[in-house]
């Protein structure tokens, strides 16, 4: 069969023949429909994930939808650490780590937004205790995972969504997926920091996709301007595009109500995971989420990895046979 194939870790994939998988105990051999390209994926193909093995060749891809031999469509979620990836013609699956789709769900819209739109909806809905009503803010609002954690947020019932990121081209489009409030990263560094605190006051779920220095610029202006230092602030660390380490004052956890916390592969179980499969993908098919979408063939994997993506877009890998 085919497969996109990493070799080396500062190289993209290769479409290269391998040999098919083997089933063993709980899998299942499915036709790979779509995949998508995840930052995740990106990263577990130059090995700087932290579940990554460091162990090559890779084949890159952490879920997917498939067709199973009677037919059936199931979108699947495949282990940490995993070398063999679903960006392949055929992927053995685990049947305790997918769920059953519609016979007439849109595979690539599918794989396009689970992934991204886990992130977000695993953080509010098994990570915190997040009831309707309450504020949410966004921190890196304009990637694709953070224009649908403004969309999760205000479809979870959020009383307001607060979204924080750069790019002037992608700002405007925040408000048509649901954002209150826009605040952007570009500019002073102590007066955008200032303007995202001002922001913040009332906020009481933090979804950070940034970490690194743009957190800890805002983190302080945030704590310092809560209009209530005893309520409650959830900081969820779901992303470290822009770094993977903060400095944090002591004080800071001191004098407000602060929780740190992260979600991701560990923080949330895999039966928890599983268990919000079906819900969501229901939400998606039925077109409550925004995503844009990009395919390639498999045979075009390396265009696939170099090819421009607009923001909020989602690069999407549809293996044929």
């Amino acid at each position: 069969m085919r497969a996109a194939v990493v070799t080396e870790f500062d190289q993209p994939p290769r479409c290269l023949d391998v040999p098919e998988p083997t089933p063993g105990d709980h899998q299942e051999i499915v036709d790979v429909l779509a995949v998508g390209l995840h930052p995740r994926v990106r990263s577990q193909a130059n090995g700087s994930h932290y579940t990554s093995s460091g162990v090559l060749p890779v084949i890159p891809g952490v879920d997917g939808v498939g067709r199973r031999a009677d037919g059936s469509l199931v979108y699947f979620v495949l282990p940490p650490g995993a070398t063999q990836g679903s960006m392949a013609e055929l992927a053995t699956v685990d049947t305790r780590s997918s769920v059953t789709l519609p016979d007439d769900a849109d595979p690539v819209r599918v794989a396009a937004a689970m992934n991204p739109a886990m992130s977000s909806w695993l953080a509010l809905r098994r990570r915190v205790g997040f009831t309707p009503g309450q504020h949410v803010l966004v921190l890196g609002a304009t990637g694709s995972a953070g224009q649908l954690a403004v969309q999760v947020a205000r479809a979870l019932g959020a009383g307001s969504v607060t979204a924080v990121g750069r790019g002037t081209e992608r700002l405007p489009f925040l408000p048509d997926v649901g954002a209150d409030v826009v605040v952007s990263l570009d500019g002073d560094p102590d007066e955008v920091a200032q303007a995202v605190g001002r922001a913040a006051s009332e906020v009481d779920v933090v979804l950070d996709y940034l970490w690194g220095a743009p957190t800890q610029a805002v983190i302080g202006p945030v704590l310092a301007h809560r209009a209530d230092p005893a309520r409650r602030l959830d900081w969820i660390e779901i992303g470290s595009v822009a770094g993977p380490q903060i400095a944090l004052p002591a004080a800071a956890l001191r004098a407000v109500n602060l929780r740190l916390l992260g979600s991701g592969h560990g923080s949330v179980s895999t039966d928890a995971m599983v268990a919000e499969l079906g819900e969501l993908a229901r939400w998606i098919l039925a077109g409550t989420f925004t995503q844009a979408v990009l395919t390639f063939d498999l045979a075009d994997i390396e265009q696939a990895w170099a090819a421009p993506v607009a923001a909020g877009a989602r690069v999407v890998v549809t293996p044929t046979r």
